[in-house]
């Protein structure tokens, strides 16, 4: 019901355009004149297409150019376009070109449901020139040729019977791509296994030097690569700190390597360190953190300083070790027994 009313309604209205534009028509007919072509003005009409099917859209385009001293009048919106419904449309485009004259463009979007060939009628272009006259000048008509949506209009509408059922031929590409990537994960996982059972068969390679020694060696390497004028400063503080913590560790024989400075400071005495060169190692390595995790830029002489530093650290340890070791082989019963002995030999 709503469908019908809506039909009616516009019906109606395109009555009453029609009727206005009539009688807008037959009231100037005595003052306009209809002429065939006129000095100054041009009049092209073209399409985006001249075949179509039955409900595609087309572009209708009418492109006028005129001197500028003539006025175009807007082209009647209710122009008749034959069997072509006007879905959109965009009017006076008007462009002043480099010459002075007045191009206006006037674009339609048609469209229609029935099929065959239709011609766009001419539309009526008014002109008003300077002394007040008006001239209607028409745009040439323009042929469509509308087609139907079936391939071929003879085929009978009529059920026909349902077709053999299509046969897809069965795909094995995903299996043997399945199948490639278990064997490239069982033969990665076979040889990572191997590897494994092999290492425990080899001898693990122990270094029987002393820990200073070892460290000594890994400083004169590291200054031997340059790090420091080649400005790599983390790369550089990296091996540093990781050379002293290691030789901590076999000093001390503690995990030094994996904790962090804060977790290392906060046993220091625990672990039976000079409690007097704590607070200038600690400096070293915050300072170092700073390089290695914030990319921090020290100073000009810091680097060297801190190797140097590093360097001193280690043979402090190691003075303190030696020290404390004749201590204690100074202490033993077995050492003590002789100078006993010297001592009665004496007496007697």
């Amino acid at each position: 019901m709503l469908f019908i009313l809506t039909k009616i309604r516009r019906a109606t209205l395109l009555i009453l355009l029609a009727a206005a534009i009539t009688s807008t028509c037959l009231r100037a007919e005595a003052e306009i004149d209809t002429v065939a072509s006129i000095t100054g003005i041009e009049i092209v009409t073209s399409v985006d297409r001249a075949e179509m099917y039955i409900g595609d859209l087309i572009n209708y385009t009418i492109t006028v150019e005129h001197d500028s001293a003539i006025e175009l009048l807007p082209p009647p919106l209710g122009a008749n376009l034959g069997a072509f419904d006007v879905k959109d449309y965009e009017t006076d485009i008007t462009t002043r070109l480099k010459s002075g004259r007045i191009k206006s463009e006037s674009r339609f979007v048609l469209s229609t449901f029935t099929t065959g060939n239709y011609l766009i009628p001419p539309v009526p272009m008014v002109f008003e020139f300077p002394d007040g006259t008006r001239k209607v000048i028409l745009s040439e008509s323009v042929l469509i040729k509308v087609l139907s949506l079936l391939l071929n209009t003879d085929d009978s509408l009529d059920i026909k019977p349902l077709k053999a059922q299509f046969e897809f031929e069965r795909d094995y590409t995903r299996y043997f791509i399945w199948g490639a990537l278990a064997f490239l994960i069982i033969a990665i996982a076979g040889y990572l296994l191997w590897r494994k059972l092999r290492g425990r068969g080899e001898a693990e390679f122990i270094d029987l030097r002393s820990a200073w020694e070892i460290a000594f060696e890994k400083l004169a390497i590291l200054e031997q690569k340059k790090l420091i004028d080649e400005e790599k400063f983390k790369e550089f503080y990296l091996e540093l700190t990781d050379i002293l913590r290691v030789y901590l560790g076999r000093m001390y024989a503690r995990n030094i390597v994996d904790l962090t400075t804060a977790e290392f400071f906060s046993g220091y005495t625990s672990i039976g360190l000079p409690t007097d060169a704590e607070q200038e190692l600690k400096e070293f390595f915050d300072h170092a953190d700073l390089v290695k995790f914030a990319k921090f830029i020290p100073a000009t002489e810091r680097p060297d300083s801190d190797f140097a530093y590093a360097h001193d650290y280690i043979e402090l340890i190691r003075r303190a070790f030696q020290k404390e070791s004749e201590q204690e082989l100074t202490d033993t019963p077995e050492n003590q027994q002789p100078s006993l002995a010297n001592t009665e030999e004496g007496s007697l």
